[in-house]
């Protein structure tokens, strides 16, 4: 392991989690707010459910690691919330044990430490038009409906109230872009830059909001190393041209007041 050690935040879920490192996705975005103040680990598995999650969790997260995480940011549901395939196969999860699935994840990570913090984002919306443009008619027996989305995400809502724990629901969020079916995703399922700005938007005003201490918001946690350096670029006058206090980049000041 190479020091110092930071704080871990850990990005666990599915293809939503996964994909979220490519060009302008959430992860990317969230990783570089967090640099040189948290290590952020991907833990991202394309097609996975909240049953396959559950039965790998030891192992992804283990009792006896020498270091926790201090943040998790946990993402299933989407794919829980397919129709059921005729023959039982597939990635849907019933509701009831979709819950009780979560319910042990967040339990299980709670377990860890007295400290960690927990995120869970709910299913979005898809954009069911476009997911028909692309994959056609093939999987209409196991096809992803908003309405389907939307019951996943009000019940994990509902299990966040009941554990205490921070749940975003990013039905309503995304949903609150007018154009949100075509801006928001590649595919209609997975996030565009312009979708996983509002996750990260979406992330961002929880860990402001949220009364925990030490606070986990990027500007609030402190930098490894002073962030002055004698090696700056120097300017005319002889001096440094990078302010002491001024190590928000160009393409980071849009999340400053968030």
């Amino acid at each position: 392991m190479v020091g110092p050690t930071r704080p871990q935040f850990v990005l666990f879920g599915s293809s939503v989690v996964q994909m979220s490192y490519n060009v302008g996705g959430w992860g990317a975005i969230f990783t570089d707010l967090y640099a040189r103040k948290a290590d952020v680990i991907l833990r991202g598995y394309s097609g996975w459910n909240s049953r396959l999650a559950l039965q790998v969790l030891d192992r992804v997260f283990p009792k006896d690691a020498a270091v926790q995480p201090t943040l998790v940011i946990v993402y299933f549901g989407g794919n829980d919330a397919t129709n059921p395939h005729p023959s039982g196969k597939g990635a849907h999860v019933p509701l009831p044990e979709y819950v009780e699935n979560m319910r042990k994840i967040a339990l299980h990570l709670k377990s860890l430490s007295e400290n960690i913090r927990i995120i869970f984002l709910s299913s979005p919306p898809v954009n069911e038009e476009r997911i028909r443009e692309i994959f056609g008619n093939a999987f209409d027996d196991q096809a992803r409906k908003n309405e389907c989305c939307l019951k996943y995400t009000e019940a994990l809502v509902e299990l966040g109230q009941q554990l205490d724990i921070k749940v975003i629901d990013l039905y309503t969020a995304i949903r609150q872009r007018d154009d949100w079916a075509k801006a928001c995703f590649i595919d209609g399922i997975h996030f565009s830059s312009e979708g996983s700005k509002i996750v990260v938007k979406e992330i961002l005003k929880v860990l402001k909001d949220a009364e925990w201490e030490p606070s986990l918001h990027w500007l609030s946690m402190p930098a490894e190393f002073p962030e002055d350096s004698p090696y700056y670029v120097v300017g005319p006058d002889g001096e440094t041209t990078l302010n002491v206090t001024d190590h928000v980049c160009t393409w980071q000041k849009e999340w400053v007041n968030i």
